[in-house]
């Protein structure tokens, strides 16, 4: 397989599942509007837009390397009422997402182009992921009822 092949398969990839973050991060910033969490619905809602930037992003690179875009079926996602679990669950997302990626960038890094797109990207999530850890540990410390007092 052709290094722009296998590329263009992890960005691929990236559209899809990225897509359906996206959609479940939008759902979620509803879900915390309705139990009064301003501050989380702003952060879900403005995380999905940023994510569907990135979609956008991957999409016209596949399309500038020669590939075809596809509409895949994205699989069921979970929703969460309760803030914390849900904090839980996105940062595990951001882990494994980033084990992933690395080997994406990796494979990337003598296309230029492709390689800024999947940085920018990388470090984006890894931001996520410290936001979500420091979150679980500022819970642990000051207690859930106090965090979520804070997300109002």
């Amino acid at each position: 397989m052709a290094k722009n092949e296998k590329i263009i398969e992890g960005l691929q990839v990236i559209v899809t599942d990225l897509a359906q973050q996206a959609d479940g991060h939008a759902i979620q910033s509803r879900i915390f509007a309705s139990e009064g969490f301003s501050k989380l619905a702003e952060k879900y809602a403005e995380h999905a837009v940023e994510e569907r930037g990135y979609v956008d992003k991957c999409i016209d690179r596949i399309l500038d390397l020669g590939g075809e875009v596809k509409l895949e079926a994205k699989k069921e996602g979970p929703v969460y009422k309760d803030p914390v679990e849900w904090v839980k669950y996105d940062l595990q997302v951001s882990k494994d997402g980033l084990a992933w990626l690395a080997t994406l960038v990796e494979e990337s890094r003598t296309d230029y182009t492709t390689f800024d797109i999947l940085k920018e990207y990388y470090q984006d999530e890894e931001e996520d992921m410290y936001w979500g850890e420091a979150q679980l540990e500022l819970i642990e410390c000051i207690g859930k009822q106090n965090w979520l007092l804070q997300q109002l």
